[in-house]
């Protein structure tokens, strides 16, 4: 009697590539995704235009369009850093995902790559628009356009958003609840900056420790776009506290959390 060999059968991992690409489509593809990733550009739109029409001629200025829009900005890329991990739980899609792609952890890495394409993408879209604004701007007032902010300049305020998505990526991957994560970064965005700007207004002790402890702090000199190296080893050490270690005692809970 003669037994058949069976060829042996080898499964090729997913490319990470895939990956990326489906959870980018993911994000996207629902109403809450598309219409924050859309309201980046409408928003952007309506700042530019309050500005053309309230702004005084002497503060027409690049910079002016560019600050303007950074504020609804920071607020819109985190939440969607938020949406596309969070959807997981919170839309009960963790079961079919974790199936398909078991190591967690290359889906949390696609969701983060996803997160922040998104970012280095909208906000020079949305930084082109403010250009525009500058120059529609300008020539209704009748004054020249001034370009005040260097291509540095512009990379430190894309690092800056980048980083705000990163904090509402961790908050995500922390919480993995939707109401929570937004509930918590509005508190890490307003409620903290502003106990932090009094406590250094009315402790000496503080004002000295909070470049060294407070993220949103260290973050404003990129804002500034002159960091010294110091400053550059203040949003490092803040970074560490407040986004890599958090960060990683979210990653290990959502790889040994039971997925429903």
């Amino acid at each position: 009697m003669t037994t058949m060999a069976v060829p042996a059968v080898t499964h090729r991992r997913i490319p990470l590539s895939r990956i990326v690409t489906t959870e980018l489509r993911k994000l996207l593809d629902t109403r809450s995704g598309f219409w924050t990733v859309a309201a980046i550009g409408i928003v952007s739109m309506l700042t530019t235009g309050a500005v053309i029409l309230w702004a005084e001629r002497e503060e027409l200025t690049y910079r002016t369009f560019t600050t303007a829009i950074s504020v609804p900005i920071t607020l819109l890329l985190p939440i969607i850093a938020i949406l596309s991990v969070t959807g997981e739980w919170s839309q009960r899609t963790g079961l079919t995902t974790f199936a398909l792609v078991p190591h967690r952890g290359r889906i949390v890495l696609a969701k983060a790559i996803a997160s922040v394409g998104v970012a280095v993408v909208a906000i020079p879209v949305a930084f082109a628009i403010g250009a525009l604004g500058n120059v529609a701007g300008t020539a209704i007032a009748g004054v020249d356009p001034v370009w005040d902010l260097t291509a540095t300049d512009l990379l430190l305020l894309v690092l800056a958003n980048v980083l705000g998505v990163l904090i509402g990526f961790m908050l995500a991957v922390l919480i993995r609840s939707s109401a929570g994560a937004l509930a918590t970064y509005f508190v890490y965005a307003f409620v903290l900056p502003t106990i932090a700007l009094v406590l250094a207004q009315s402790q000496d002790w503080f004002h000295d420790l909070q470049p060294w402890v407070d993220f949103d702090f260290a973050q404003n000199a990129l804002m500034d776009g002159s960091v010294t190296g110091q400053q550059w080893t203040q949003l490092a050490v803040t970074g560490v506290i407040w986004l890599v270690v958090p960060l990683a005692v979210g990653l290990r809970a959502v790889v040994r959390a039971e997925v429903k």
